[in-house]
């Protein structure tokens, strides 16, 4: 992998840190520039995590010692090719939300922009980070700025659920703690590539202590990532935040698969004692999660919760996909996972622009108006001939339809193609993705696929009717251009996913690939070494 300059690893989480600052330090008197500022740091943002996307080579990995110390001493950063694709989607999904928010929700509260920030700042950091301490520090710094916007617009519905929100959050966090004491204690150290490195030589005596705080450790991350029983949380919340807030919540459940992906594909990829640990309990888990999501679906009769049960299924899907343990599989979660948090983030903020729609248009009776035996009346004897379509009502109804064949796994667009590449890879019609799972767990995942889709589908249908079709009339909404800008850019990633899906594809088998064969990540981390300079004299060479 070649990055140049090197630099450009840390960029992605200074780049918050220092717009954050200046946010702050702007006050409330300039929520103008405040605006100007936020959006203009995200496309930096976006910009960056392209350039780095595209210098990812084979299943090597870029390494920034941030301290400049060697690891595991120091501080390292790692981009290859799973982190970079995270960054890029996290990056596109928060330019998004931020021209979106300018519209209305950024001038509800004087701290929103700054909050973003630290948002995406802990989101990035996860993203790169590559040891477990400073994971912590990146998850701890995501979780509160998601407190404060989780409440922003006030409300009582945000503050009751913002209060489960954090309990629940507090209790994942202890759980983490008590991982990383654990698994400190057995290999003393807490980088990540050291852990793998040390794993097959921990004694038989400590192994069980060993998968006991893996295992806390991941419940952790499960709660983040919506598992089954643990995700009760999820909806009431992101259906009471305000739409930019949930959009952006979308990728917050990633952070937790992303990190069981991570660790689970480093530490239990290779054959020992510990191969595939907890891979029976994930695919048990995922397929609960993804019952318990279209139930949820089906069930749901509002807008914003049906966002929040498509949520869960994706994560039933992609923890399903972890469980399996084969390479093509991952590889196609990884393009599952890209269409679902832009399909759901698109949804959520869909769903704030169809709530305007309503009103009474107050049709004129046939008995107000000549008409002749041949026009065509509507429900309330009206003329349907001449009648003109209001245009945001019309545009709005292509997005929601777009965005629902999205959602719903239907074809032609990426939905699709990732639960046909995700079938396609767990039945083993490749050639190196036999299942590993028992026979009866893929026909289940087989069968809840295709009715979580059908029950998306349903409930879809059924709310753009309840929408669209009013037989008291649907006025136009009052859609400005920021907000159809952000919806349009999200629905379009859906459509160039399905445009260059080959493309996508082969880059998510790389990075799968590279995944399940931890070598090259282990040896990037430990081959990169300190530069020599004012604070290590110690490497300047002899005269």
């Amino acid at each position: 992998m070649t990055l140049a300059p090197s630099h450009l690893i840390v960029a992605p989480v200074v780049l918050p840190l220092v717009t954050a600052t200046i946010l702050v330090l702007l006050g409330d008197a300039n929520r103008r520039a405040k605006g100007v500022v936020n959006i203009g740091a995200a496309l930096v943002g976006v910009l960056i995590a392209l350039a780095l996307l595209s210098r990812v080579d084979g299943p090597g990995a870029g390494v920034y010692l941030a301290s400049n110390w060697e690891a595991p001493y120091g501080i390292v950063l790692v981009a290859d090719a799973l982190s970079t694709l995270m960054l890029a989607l996290a990056s596109v999904v928060a330019l998004c939300v931020a021209v979106y928010s300018e519209a209305r929700w950024a001038r509800t509260g004087t701290y929103f922009h700054a909050l973003f920030q630290v948002q995406l700042m802990g989101l990035n950091g996860a993203f790169l980070t590559g040891d477990l301490f400073n994971l912590f520090v990146f998850f701890e710094l995501m979780l509160a700025a998601s407190y404060g916007l989780q409440l922003h617009g006030s409300g009582w519905p945000r503050v009751r659920s913002g209060l489960h929100y954090i309990a629940v959050n507090l209790l994942a966090s202890s759980l983490f703690l008590i991982g990383l004491a654990i698994i400190y204690g057995i290999t003393g150290t807490l980088s990540m590539a050291d852990i793998a490195r040390r794993l097959p030589l921990v004694a038989a005596g400590d192994r069980g202590l060993l998968h006991a705080g893996m295992a806390v450790l991941a419940v952790a991350f499960l709660i983040k990532a919506a598992i089954w029983p643990l995700n009760a949380w999820l909806v009431p919340t992101y259906a009471a935040a305000s739409a930019p807030v949930a959009a952006l919540f979308a990728l917050m459940t990633k952070v937790g698969l992303y990190v069981i992906v991570r660790l689970w594909t480093l530490f239990f990829s290779d054959p020992g004692p510990s191969s595939h640990f907890g891979a029976p309990v994930l695919v048990v888990a995922g397929l609960m999660t993804l019952s318990f999501g279209t139930l949820g679906l089906i069930s749901s009769m509002q807008l914003r919760r049906v966002a929040g049960y498509s949520i869960i299924v994706s994560s039933g899907t992609l923890l399903f996909a972890v469980g399996i343990g084969k390479a093509s599989v991952t590889a196609a979660a990884l393009f599952y996972l890209l269409t679902a948090t832009c399909s759901v983030s698109a949804l959520f903020l869909l769903v704030e622009l169809m709530e305007r729609i309503g009103g009474d248009t107050r049709p004129q009776r046939r008995a107000d108006r000549e008409v002749d035996e041949d026009t065509n009346l509507d429900d309330d004897e009206t003329p349907l001939v001449g009648r003109a379509f209001p245009l945001s009502l019309a545009l709005l109804g292509i997005g929601f339809m777009t965005c629902s064949v999205l959602v719903a796994g239907l074809p032609p667009l990426s939905g699709f193609i990732a639960k046909l590449a995700l079938l396609r890879s767990v039945l083993g019609f490749d050639t190196d993705a036999a299942s590993a799972g028992p026979v009866p767990a893929v026909w289940w995942f087989l069968g809840l696929l295709l009715t979580s889709g059908l029950a998306a589908t349903i409930t879809l249908a059924r709310s753009g009717i309840r929408h669209f079709w009013r037989k008291d009339g649907a006025s136009a909404p009052q859609v400005k251009v920021l907000e159809a800008v952000s919806v349009c850019t999200l629905i379009l990633c859906g459509v160039g996913l399905t445009v260059n899906a080959e493309r996508v594809l082969h880059y998510t088998n790389a990075a799968a690939a590279g995944l399940h064969s931890p070598a090259g990540y282990i040896d990037a981390v430990f081959a990169t070494l300190p530069r020599p300079g004012p604070t290590r004299p110690d490497l300047e060479p002899a005269p």
